[in-house]
């Protein structure tokens, strides 16, 4: 498969993680009679990855995630020259579906332009520091990176990878929301935080750093515990 179409194929997986996952934060979490809340949206985002697992993994891996392309590089599962074109596509794929989130929502009466931005201190959900943010997002993309590397091995079950993921970054969101409105995703975080502008984008270098940070710990030490 040529490195174009597997970009496309990020490009597409990305803008339905984040239409999925913000979207249901944006247009849904807010609504009593539905009742998702916090448990709802983890569950959007683990479907999100479930669901383009087994569309897009055998064409692009499914990434969805820079940090995820950044940390399968260092567990030696990627390839360096191939970054480019995958953090490219999933950012693009991240802003696009911000902007679709962003048309339907403004279509209802008193929306405020929210688009489940990641934030710390006065922009996390419940006030949360820098730092409780910073070891939040290192700790469960070091998490998801190793849970990764593990349901995709070789040795693991043929064909449960998708489930395994996708209930983690589920399980990952249901820890993570009050702190952070869980990003763990560069991409899911530059998305929101480019329409938004404002404090989302202000912090938003958090939101790459931290979890490009975690990946790389979360591959290095599955390798070193999955040496023979």
């Amino acid at each position: 498969m040529s490195l174009t179409k597997r970009a496309v194929a990020e490009l597409i997986g990305t803008f339905w993680l984040v239409l999925g996952g913000c979207g249901s934060a944006v247009l849904a979490a807010g609504i009593p009679d539905l009742g998702l809340g916090y448990l709802g949206v983890s569950l959007a985002f683990g479907l999100t990855v479930v669901t383009m697992a087994y569309a897009i993994g055998h064409i692009s891996g499914c990434h969805l995630n820079p940090a995820v392309s950044i940390g399968l590089v260092a567990g030696g599962r990627f390839k360096a020259a191939e970054l480019p074109h995958y953090i490219i596509a999933q950012v693009l794929g991240a802003i696009l579906a911000a902007l679709v989130i962003r048309c339907i929502a403004s279509a209802a009466e008193g929306y405020a332009g929210g688009l489940a931005s990641n934030g710390f201190a006065e922009h996390s959900p419940h006030g949360y520091s820098m730092v409780a943010a910073l070891v939040t997002e290192v700790t469960m993309t070091a998490m998801f990176l190793f849970i990764i590397m593990g349901s995709t091995d070789k040795r693991a079950p043929a064909g449960l990878a998708p489930i395994a993921i996708g209930f983690t970054l589920a399980l990952i969101h249901m820890i993570s929301i009050p702190v952070t409105n869980t990003s763990v995703n560069p991409a899911r975080s530059t998305g929101p935080a480019l329409i938004e502008g404002g404090i989302a984008l202000e912090q938003l270098w958090l939101f790459w750093l931290a979890p490009i940070i975690g990946a790389v710990i979360g591959a290095v030490v599955y390798n070193f515990v999955n040496k023979d």
